[in-house]
């Protein structure tokens, strides 16, 4: 069953300061985050009929594919059926299968990311790291190595890919450690704040299983590919050529299709972020090398597998919905950005301005009204630690600007439940709860000073989980599928 709310302290984020405009926020962060679920979705493309297993929905085929319409096998000819993945919210897409197919699923296994809780029954699951990845990422890889290298012609495999994937599926070739992933991955992620098309490239090329490594090991079977993203995903390169044509000849982070990188690629990503001489010597041996049977795989290694693939999620799928919710509450509803790729403090300070624009001078948009932002906000951490994330970055760095104002609220959250590593880096904070984000009005910052807490130092820290929840302004929301980051500013009249 599906719970009612994903907004688990949905009562507290609106009980104080601004209860209107908080509450309206809230409501439309929730409508977007509820779209962040594939349960509905994956029965809306797996159907059992009498002895036919029917795999097929035009929605979510990715334009241009060669292979369009339903796949039907008959079950009474069909060998044994195994379900893999490893993304966040991955257990969401694998219950809906396990509910369809019942007694016909053989088994499987999945990586899901820490914090979130068992569903899975007749799927085994391992909760690994993210975003970088630990000992359980490894155990839960192996399990997943030993499945499709033991799956015959007449077998199906359903496999499910999506965001954190890159991190919970996590085999290391030989000659490399998991020590020696995980500081690859800390420098270029957490400390210098590369985006995740630079990382992959260099670690995709680390790894066992990543970027079609585990098709082409179970080559033999018939593949379902299901993505909790989209099949035509507008913000991919190479916009002129069909989806199914992006995801097999651009793709680097959807781990059960070709990879468009090379180890060339990786070497140049390294000392294009000034990385090449720290990271690891095995790590520059291993790129170096550039062995052949290491390379990843492209899309030529593919032509000759029976295989299907279906993005499930649309990436515009939260901020739509949002839009929509903040139009059934009588607001006008405007999308500002579908793709916000900055620093989370800046990219807080100059949507706080343009609503502090707004309430002023009635520009460019006439309050009441609602801000809508998406995409994936960056966080460069250096050598501090803390415990917080991109989304409550982008809103406390908000109620800085917005201080004083009765009429601003600002949230932002990550639509999959869970935004930054919550206490990975910082065991001091063991206890608490990874936030997904967080909602902030015009009397945050002066009730922060009458707590004595310092944002701005918070900021600098990297600390912004602990004004948040000392504040009651933390959102904290059941575990879904990240796409992307969501933001509601909200201009009252």
């Amino acid at each position: 069953m599906l719970r009612e709310s994903v907004i688990e302290n949905f009562h507290d984020l609106v009980s104080h300061g601004n209860t209107f405009g908080r509450r309206v926020v809230a409501e439309v962060l929730e409508e977007g985050l509820k779209m962040a679920d594939p349960y509905n979705n994956v029965r809306k493309l797996v159907r059992v009929e009498g002895r036919k297993l029917i795999v097929g929905c035009r929605e979510f085929e990715p334009s241009g594919d060669p292979r369009s319409g339903d796949e039907v096998f008959d079950l009474d000819e069909v060998g044994d059926i195994y379900v893999v993945g490893a993304a966040k919210g991955v257990q969401r897409a694998a219950k809906a299968l396990e509910d369809i197919l019942g007694d016909r699923l053989a088994g499987g296994h999945v990586i899901a990311k820490k914090g979130d809780e068992l569903i899975l029954k007749k799927i085994g699951v391992t909760f690994g790291a993210h975003p970088v990845p630990d000992e359980d990422c490894v155990r839960g890889a192996q399990k997943i190595y030993d499945i499709v290298t033991s799956v015959r012609e007449r077998d199906v495999v359903f496999t499910i890919s999506g965001n954190g994937g890159s991190s919970l599926l996590t085999l290391p070739v030989p000659g490399v450690s998991l020590d020696d992933v995980r500081d690859v991955t800390y420098k270029m992620q957490v400390e210098k704040g590369a985006p995740t098309g630079d990382l992959n490239a260099v670690r995709n090329h680390l790894d066992m299983l990543k970027v079609g490594r585990m098709s082409l090991l179970m080559k033999d079977a018939y593949q379902i590919h299901i993505l909790l993203w989209d099949a035509d995903d507008p913000s991919s390169p190479d916009s002129g050529t069909s989806g199914f044509e992006r995801l097999m000849k651009s793709n680097r982070w959807l781990h059960a299709l070709p990879d468009c990188t090379t180890f060339e690629d990786a070497v140049r990503v390294l000392k294009k972020w000034s990385l090449w001489e720290r990271v690891p010597e095995s790590v520059r041996a291993h790129l170096l090398r550039a062995d052949p049977k290491f390379e990843t795989p492209k899309w030529d290694d593919f032509k000759n597998i029976r295989f299907r693939v279906f993005g499930i999620l649309p990436r515009r799928g939260p901020i739509l919905a949002a839009k929509r919710k903040a139009e059934s509450l009588g607001f006008n509803a405007v999308i500002l950005t579908e793709w916000l790729h900055a620093e989370a403090r800046e990219a807080g300070r100059i949507i706080a301005q343009i609503a502090k624009s707004i309430e002023n001078s009635g520009t460019p948009f006439t309050p009441p009204c609602v801000l809508l932002t998406t995409g994936e906000l960056i966080v460069t951490v250096g050598e501090n630690r803390g415990i917080g994330g991109r989304n409550q970055e982008f809103a406390l760095s908000a109620a800085l600007e917005i201080r004083g104002s009765s009429r601003i609220v600002v949230g932002a959250v990550d639509t999959d439940g869970t935004d930054g590593p919550g206490n990975q880096f910082v065991k001091e904070y063991r206890n608490f709860r990874c936030l997904a984000g967080g909602i902030v009005d015009g009397y945050t910052a002066e009730v922060t000073e009458e707590q004595e807490i310092d944002i701005l130092q918070e900021l600098r820290q990297h600390n912004s989980s602990i004004p948040l929840i000392k504040l009651k302004d933390g959102v904290i929301a059941r575990q879904g599928v990240s796409l992307n980051d969501l933001g509601v500013t909200l201009i009252l009249k």
